[in-house]
Formats: C-alpha cells, sequence, structure tokens
C-alpha cells in the first residue's frame, strides 16, 4: 500500500494506475474525490484514463486508508493542497492535469489558483458554487447528527440527490457504505471548514484551460448559477449533461471521462 509520510502522526494514502505504452513519455492526471469518499471512487474513470495518463488517485488526509483526522484539526485549503503537492514532488511529477469531484473541486479550483505553475489543465466535475451559503451555519446540527448517528446514516439520508433517480438501487447502497465508513472526527472537522470554504476570490485568477460539468437538473446549482462561476474563470469551457445528480463523476462516469480526455487532447498544449 504507498503512502506518503506527511508527518510522524499523517499518512498520505495513494494509488497509481498507468497502463500506458511503457517506451513512450506519459503525461499525469491527478484525482480528487469528495467528501467522505476515497480514491476507490474514481473506479469508473479509471480504465479510460490510465491507458493513456499516468493515474494518480490519493485519499485526502482523514478519508480513505489516510490517517483520520481529530475533531480539532485546524483544516485549511492550503494544508490540503500541500499535501497533494508534496504527493507529486515525491513521484517525481511537476506539473499534471487536475481533475476534482464534488468538493474536491473546490480543493481543485483553490488548488489551480494558487499552485499555477503545477497545473496544465483543470477538470471540476459536479463541484459546489464557489461559496455555498448556509454551509457554515448547518455545520453544528451535521456534527450532532454525526456523533449520534455516524457518517452512514447522513450519507443515507442525503444520497438521492446525490446520485439521481436513475443510479441503481445496489450502487446507491454500496456508494452508502464506502462514504459511511468516514471516521467521524475527520467529518465533524471537515464539514465545519473545507464544506464551507469561500474560493470567489481563487476563480479569476485560474489561469489554465478549465472544463466545468454539471447536470441540468443538480441539486448544488442551477445550471444558470453554474455558468455564472464558470464565466468568471478565464479561458474556461462548461458541458451540461442530462440528468438530476450532483456527484455527475460517479452518475455520468463514462461520460465525464471521455469528456476530460476529449478537453485534454484539445489543451494540452496550452
Amino acid at each position: 500500500m504507498p503512502t506518503l509520510l506527511r508527518s510522524p502522526d499523517v499518512q498520505l494514502h495513494y494509488l497509481v494506475d498507468d497502463f500506458t505504452d511503457p517506451w513512450r513519455g506519459s503525461e499525469t492526471i491527478l484525482l480528487l474525490h469528495g467528501n467522505a469518499e476515497s480514491g476507490v471512487a474514481w473506479y469508473g474513470w479509471v480504465a479510460p484514463l490510465a491507458r493513456r495518463f499516468r493515474v494518480v488517485r490519493p485519499d485526502m488526509r482523514g478519508f480513505g486508508a489516510s490517517t483520520p483526522m481529530p475533531r480539532d484539526f485546524p483544516w485549511t485549503l492550503d494544508i490540503v493542497i500541500d499535501d497533494f503537492v508534496r504527493l507529486m514532488d515525491s513521484l517525481g511529477i511537476a506539473r499534471f492535469h487536475l481533475v476534482g469531484a464534488k468538493i474536491g473541486g473546490t480543493i481543485a479550483r483553490a488548488f489551480a489558483a494558487r499552485r499555477p505553475e503545477r497545473v496544465i489543465t483543470l477538470t471540476v466535475v459536479g463541484t459546489p458554487p464557489p461559496m455555498r451559503e448556509g454551509a457554515a451555519e448547518r455545520a453544528p446540527e451535521l456534527a450532532e447528527e454525526f456523533e449520534r448517528h455516524g457518517v452512514e446514516h447522513w450519507a443515507r439520508r442525503t444520497m438521492a440527490g446525490r446520485l439521481g433517480s436513475a443510479f441503481p438501487a445496489e450502487g446507491v447502497e454500496w456508494w452508502i457504505k464506502f462514504m459511511g465508513r468516514t471516521a467521524v472526527s475527520t467529518q465533524i472537522g471537515f464539514m465545519k471548514t473545507i464544506a464551507c470554504a469561500d474560493i470567489r476570490a481563487d476563480l479569476p485568477r485560474i489561469r489554465c484551460p478549465t472544463f466545468v460539468i454539471t447536470t441540468d437538473g443538480s441539486g448544488l446549482a442551477s445550471v444558470d448559477e453554474t455558468r455564472a462561476w464558470q464565466q468568471q474563470i478565464p479561458n474556461s469551457s462548461f458541458l451540461v449533461l442530462p440528468g438530476n445528480s450532483y456527484h455527475v463523476a460517479a452518475s455520468h462516469a463514462e461520460r465525464c471521462a471521455a469528456a476530460t480526455l476529449d478537453f485534454i487532447d484539445r489543451n494540452s498544449g496550452a
């Protein structure tokens, strides 16, 4: 199990999938998962991406097989971004394509704005608005729910909007169990901080080609609301898929992966 030691008591777990021709030089795609997930969440993307790119799938600190974080951990976007920068440094990868889903897309937008020298292209899939109204106010109530009932209870209660009405029932149950394994201590601290992050000032600072994907019935925001912040990013494009899920990277995995590859092909040399 490959890990990066970030401090004496924090390990970052990651996976590298590389099925490219060994005699060709290949670029790298870094995939950032969403809240209460891990790199496993990208299962539907690995096959199409890894034949052409080296694919790096970290478990964010606190999630998956990485070290759980205490309730009072001082989460910041810069700490999370630095974890991923150090991981890519350890792998000898200076520049890469960056893809983020859900809150991973919030982190990815801040990453591209704050570390522009590292990011070739940016793709964000089913990601929240740059400022989530009411998120901070709801955090104490969610913390109480996590303490009383665990993360699985919350995942089950909120899963319908996440995956949409067309997702198979057995798949919904898999996602509930998958997300429900997240440590309560991690989730409480994360929801009070990263899930409430305000990245409005970062958007106009993103200089790399950027691709935003959503659905026409997403519960995160309307198409017009998403387009409004997308247009604040220079050199950005927009794709709207039919459906009512907001975790588009899961519900439309093959379509999103194909669109992302096409976007990278058109912008890799930018």
